[in-house]
C-alpha cells in the first residue's frame, strides 16, 4: 500500500516521521509532504501541487501488482486534502483530528462555522486547564519530551491559506476520521459532531491528543491502517 501523509498547520513533514517509519516496517510505501506553509505567496492550490509533486510514482504496480493509495491528512491539511482526489484517485481518504471542510468553506471561516472555538474553551473549563490558548497546554501536553527535543525549528503557518477557498464538489463514500480521545485543541465529542453532520461517518477513537502521530504513533499506525 502506498501512503501521502498531509501535515497540519505548520506543514512540516516531520510531523509524521514516527508514523513513517512504523508504516515501513510493515512493509507500506509512506511519503510525508513538506508544505510551503512559511511562504505567505502560497496558498491552498500550492499546497496541492506540493502533495501532487510529492506523490509521484505512488500507486505505481509493482512485481507484486496493483498497489492501494491511501490519502491521510491531520488538522489543516483536509483543506489540502479534497484538493487532490481527483488527481490521485485514492482507493481510502482518512482525516486525523482534522478541519473538515464544506465545499467552498475558506479554513478562516471554518471556525466561526463549525464553533470549534467554543468547544476548545468549553472543555477546558470543565476539565479544569487554562481557557486561554498556549501551544504548551493545547497542543504539546502528550507529546514525550524525547520527541519535542527533535523537532527541526518552529514550522511558522502563514495566514494566507486561511482566506482561500477549498474548491471541490464532494468528499468521497471512501473517507474516515480517526479522533484523539484526549484533543483539547479539538475536542472529542467536538470532533465526533463535525464528523455525522460533515461526512456521515462516525470518527475511529484513539488515545493521544491533537499530535497523536507524535505522542501515539503505533496506535494511529494501527487505526489509518485499519480504515485502509
Amino acid at each position: 500500500m502506498d501512503l501521502i501523509l498531509i501535515p497540519g498547520a505548520g506543514g512540516r513533514g516531520w510531523y509524521w516521521h514516527l508514523v513513517t517509519a512504523a508504516l515501513r516496517e510493515r512493509g507500506h510505501r509512506a511519503v510525508a509532504v513538506e508544505l510551503p506553509a512559511d511562504d505567505d505567496t502560497q496558498g491552498l492550490t500550492d499546497y496541492a501541487r506540493a502533495v501532487l509533486d510529492a506523490a509521484a510514482g505512488l500507486g505505481t504496480p509493482t512485481t507484486s501488482g496493483p498497489r492501494r493509495v491511501v490519502v491521510v491528512a491531520a488538522s489543516l491539511g483536509a483543506f489540502t486534502a479534497p484538493l487532490v482526489l481527483s488527481q490521485l484517485q485514492p482507493d481510502a481518504v482518512v482525516l486525523v483530528n482534522p478541519m473538515t471542510p464544506l465545499p467552498d468553506e475558506t479554513p478562516g471561516a471554518w471556525w466561526g462555522s463549525t464553533g470549534a472555538v467554543e468547544a476548545r474553551t468549553a472543555r477546558a473549563a470543565r476539565e479544569g486547564y487554562p481557557v486561554e490558548f498556549d501551544p504548551g497546554t493545547y497542543l504539546f501536553h502528550d507529546v514525550p519530551a524525547s520527541v519535542l527535543a527533535t523537532v527541526p525549528g518552529k514550522g511558522e503557518q502563514s495566514t494566507r491559506p486561511f482566506a482561500d477557498p477549498c474548491r471541490f464538489e464532494s468528499w468521497p463514500a471512501a473517507t474516515t476520521v480517526v479522533a484523539g480521545r484526549d484533543d483539547r485543541f479539538f475536542p472529542l465529542e467536538f470532533q465526533q459532531r463535525l464528523a455525522r453532520e460533515r461526512l456521515g461517518v462516525e470518527p475511529v477513537v484513539v488515545p493521544g491528543g491533537h499530535l497523536v502521530a507524535l505522542s501515539r504513533p503505533r496506535e494511529l499506525t494501527d487505526a489509518i491502517l485499519s480504515l485502509s
